[in-house]
């Protein structure tokens, strides 16, 4: 990573300045955010997703990370130091800049209350952590869902047993995996890269990875380089094949962290985005982005078309289903909010584990070792769930409100993944 010589220079100087505030600046701010979050990171693993700026202030961090207590002081200090800055004096993205930065000091202050034993509710962690309030409705309002899932799906036993036997007609041969994922990406690019300007040289590696509680996951190098993992735990079906080389790929994360590396730390030098902290709004926007993405690529009927056309045959699997199984898959898009109120109750106390499993099958129409995976996610990441089904509403509303045209829609997307983009945004 190569850093103009005379802005490297500010950062580290800046580095060494702590509760600065006369003729404070975002740059000097930004600096010692990223060093606090480098910190956070070491008192708790997996909080810090992607880090590519100086090696010395992760090797700082890694050496001596403050308390938690001397971390939590830094972060308030470190959001009077932003309020003290007058928004009139900046230009717009600056604005927006020192906006993003109030919103990921308090993400940063919210987890490390919980790291340190604060008990907060489901609301008051989606809240802090990911700038978002939930809606989150009883399990009852889900009913109907499976009522009309019933109609698609006829037969004896239970609905979700009756979903998961179909969904098993769908399983990518395990040899047959990687060709299947290769294309799916490629396609994924090719679409994407129709609309998108990308840096040049990016480029990502593709593993096949087990024992994780996770299907698909992104981790960003830097110099827009990426490592996509795919969980090959349980058998994996034709449809995730777009929808993780999407999500994880294009127009998803790889696309999402190459742009903000390019557009905001490169050619503004924002150190800030140099650093991606898990816990924060940065996941929601994320998360929804890449949700989203997959519509967006592949809108209406052209993904049944490439499917049919091009995976199947790569799988070796028929198609004269394939119709039921899209329209199966749309169908149950509707039961995204039932994990929400699963979640909630489960982490709140109000719900044990085996209770929690045995509502993701009947609301999430999964086997029992899927259901015991994605409680095992929730174990893992908690509110964190949320920012999948309530990320990908907030960004197809906020995207498809700029008009029915593709070219209009990508043209949001774009500004959506490389700006510094907040939840808060899209409510406008």
């Amino acid at each position: 990573m190569k850093w103009p010589h005379a802005f490297l220079g500010l950062l580290l100087l800046a580095g060494c300045v702590s509760g600065k505030v006369e003729g404070d600046s975002l740059d000097e701010i930004a600096a010692d955010y990223v060093q606090m979050t480098l910190e956070i990171g070491e008192r708790e693993p997996g909080y810090v997703d992607a880090y590519y700026g100086p090696a010395e202030w992760r090797d700082a961090a890694k050496a001596a990370p403050r308390s938690l207590e001397s971390l939590a002081a830094e972060a308030a200090a470190l959001t009077a130091r932003v309020n003290a800055i007058d928004p009139a004096t900046l230009e717009t993205m600056e604005q927006r800049r020192r906006t993003f930065l109030l919103a990921q000091l308090r993400a940063a202050s919210t987890r490390l209350r919980m790291l340190r034993g604060e008990r907060l509710s489901f609301a008051e962690e989606a809240e802090g952590l990911f700038g978002v309030s939930p809606d989150i409705q009883p399990l009852s309002t889900f009913d109907p869902v499976l009522a009309r899932i019933d109609a698609l799906v006829p037969g004896e036993g239970p609905l979700w047993q009756r979903v998961d036997a179909f969904q098993e007609r769908f399983t990518i041969p395990a040899d047959r995996l990687k060709p299947v994922f290769d294309a799916a990406i490629a396609e994924c690019k090719r679409r994407t890269a129709a609309h998108v300007g990308l840096p040049a040289g990016e480029t990502f590696t593709l593993e096949f990875v087990t024992g994780k509680s996770w299907s698909g996951y992104n981790y960003y190098q830097g110099g827009y380089n990426s490592l996509i993992q795919v969980n090959t735990d349980l058998p994996i079906r034709i449809s995730r094949a777009v929808d993780l080389g999407c999500h994880e790929g294009y127009p998803g994360h790889h696309v999402l962290n190459a742009l903000l590396e390019q557009r905001l730390t490169q050619q503004r030098g924002w150190i800030e985005f140099s650093v991606y902290p898990l816990y924060s709004p940065q996941s929601l926007i994320a998360e929804g982005s890449a949700n989203y993405g997959i519509d967006l690529a592949f809108p209406g009927e052209e993904r049944l078309r490439y499917e049919t056309s091009v995976l199947y045959p790569l799988a070796g699997l028929p198609t004269d289903q394939a119709d039921e199984y899209l329209a199966l898959l749309e169908a149950m898009e509707a039961l995204q909010g039932a994990r929400f109120t699963i979640a909630r109750d489960y982490l709140e106390g109000r719900t044990n584990r085996d209770r929690a499993v045995e509502l993701t099958q009947k609301y999430q129409l999964v086997s029992k070792k899927r259901a015991e995976q994605s409680v095992d996610f929730i174990d893992e990441y908690r509110s964190y769930v949320i920012n999948y089904g309530l990320g990908e509403d907030m960004v197809e509303a906020y995207v498809e409100a700029a008009g029915n045209t593709s070219e209009a829609r990508w043209a949001v997307m774009e500004r959506v993944i490389s700006e510094p983009t907040l939840p808060s945004d899209l409510l406008r």
